[in-house]
């Protein structure tokens, strides 16, 4: 994606958690996989793993800790 080249490692990092509850959003929204890998937040997900991987987890990863959770709520603490 080109327009991955115009954003810096900085931004990306800056933006990690928005792309993460993007991801969530996403599962929430039950779209597939394949749907899912084709949007900005996994692309840039998979950068941050490309370039930083012992700080960032793969998209893959980071959707099936996702899933689990989805399929499996843990209630909150009070």
């Amino acid at each position: 994606m080109n327009s991955d080249a115009s954003i810096t490692i900085g931004e990306l990092e800056a933006n990690y958690q928005l792309y993460c509850k993007a991801l969530k959003m996403l599962i929430v929204e039950q779209r597939t996989l394949n749907k899912i890998q084709r949007t900005v937040c996994w692309a840039r997900l998979a950068t941050l793993h490309h370039c930083l991987p012992r700080h960032y987890k793969s998209p893959d990863y980071l959707y099936a800790q996702l899933m689990r959770e989805q399929q499996n709520p843990t209630p909150a603490s009070h």
